[in-house]
């Protein structure tokens, strides 16, 4: 198969599994093979085994970060600090991609960027939402109360004093003080439910400060 080829297959994809070309009788050695030679001729780009970018110049645009994560791993998505710096909760400069997924926690250091993930129950795999990110570019990422609950979910000493502080949490009036608190209840964790009924108080009297 020749490159072109390739990408008129891809149709304006940049991101693809191998197991795109492995339809009909093919050889899969001789695709590896393929791949391979793309690779090393810079190409492509080789984000973890079977997933490839399309490398520049061949292509328009760079892939967004967040559908990176999504592709490497599918039942993902993107939450905790990438989530919060998203939706400008908090003001940091996030430079590893967080997601939450039900898979194995890891994380893959890739030619476009770090990507770490994180491992949570699939009773608490729920609360996200596709957006558009780009043009006609779709990601899952978790509603902001949702990656909120996450990040204090997955963090131990979260109910500490002086955790919610070092978040350096803005833009309070953005979470929806009742949706936090039913993702809370519908999660049937304790310590969640506890947790945000104590900033439940925080929020309401700093939205109030700035209204």
């Amino acid at each position: 198969m020749k490159f072109e080829k390739l990408l008129k297959l891809l149709n304006g994809e940049y991101i693809f599994s191998s197991s795109i070309l492995l339809v009909g009788n093919i050889s899969p050695d001789n695709i590896h093979k393929q791949l391979t030679r793309w690779t090393e001729t810079g190409k492509l780009v080789q984000l973890r085994r079977s997933l490839y970018a399309v490398a520049q110049p061949y292509r328009e645009i760079e892939p967004h970060p967040f559908l990176i994560a999504n592709k490497i791993k599918k039942v993902s998505y993107i939450s905790l600090q990438s989530a919060l710096a998203h939706y400008e909760l908090i003001p940091e400069y996030v430079p590893v991609i967080t997601s939450v997924t039900t898979g194995r926690g890891e994380i893959i250091d890739t030619p476009l960027g770090e990507f770490q993930f994180k491992h949570i129950k699939k009773e608490f795999f729920w609360g996200y939402q596709e957006i558009e990110i780009l043009n006609n570019i779709k990601v899952f990422i978790a509603l902001p109360e949702k990656a909120l609950l996450d990040l204090i979910y997955l963090t131990p000493y979260s109910d500490k004093k002086g955790f919610l502080e070092e978040l350096r949490l803005q833009n309070l009036d953005s979470i929806d003080i009742k949706i936090l608190m039913s993702l809370a209840q519908k999660s049937k964790i304790p310590k969640l439910i506890r947790i945000i009924k104590k900033y439940e108080r925080i929020f309401k009297t700093n939205y109030q400060s700035t209204v």
